[in-house]
């Protein structure tokens, strides 16, 4: 099994193959389109603006690439959040893999943002996924915008508003948390991400 991990030139990546390092899984760190392409799991992770993000990916030319892998594809964080069409962190046009619009979470009395710390999933369909993974279970999460919660969200949370935490259509994958950082909540989840059938 070859884990092919994205070079996005996000701060979480030595902690995303630190984890799988744990689980036993070896991982690849690339930026080389050939290399993922031919890899039996792509992770996409990713830290900071969506603007930024998509810029390093054009520049990287893997647009296209990531646009027509066929193999399971996780997102982490803001991996996750461009999977989906667009986002209203700098009005800017993500990958399009999955339908919606990422939004900033909204103020309110009590409710600081960014969203920072351990919140409880919910779970809202079955998906290969969720194996050992149940409503209530904790995540940690860092994170001032969030995906809608549609047909595709798997597990939700909230943080004055619900927010899709893991979604899924077909190959496509992603985690608003950071399963790096979510104890054996997080590990079971790359663990069925690795070793899962997913698509």
């Amino acid at each position: 099994m070859r884990v092919a991990v994205i070079d996005s030139g996000g701060a979480n990546i030595g902690s995303v193959r630190y984890a799988l390092d744990r689980l036993g899984v070896a991982s690849i760190l690339t930026s080389d389109a050939n290399v993922i392409g031919e890899s039996e799991r792509v992770i996409l992770p990713g830290v900071g603006a969506a603007a930024i993000a998509m810029a390093r990916l054009h520049e990287l030319g893997l647009i296209d690439t990531l646009r027509s892998l066929t193999q399971p594809v996780l997102g982490i964080c803001l991996g996750m959040q461009l999977l989906f069409e667009s986002s209203e962190e700098g009005e800017v046009q993500t990958l399009g893999l999955l339908p919606g619009r990422v939004t900033k979470l909204p103020e309110a009395p009590g409710v600081r943002i960014p969203h920072m710390g351990w919140n409880q999933l919910v779970l809202r369909r079955e998906s290969p996924l969720l194996g050992g993974i149940a409503s209530g279970d904790s995540c940690y999460f860092v994170h001032s915008y969030a995906a809608p919660v549609t047909a595709d969200c798997i597990a939700s949370s909230a943080h004055g508003v619900p927010f899709a935490a893991l979604v899924q259509r077909g190959n496509i994958a992603g985690a608003q948390f950071h399963p790096e950082r979510s104890g054996a909540t997080g590990a079971r989840l790359l663990q069925n991400f690795v070793c899962g059938e997913i698509a």
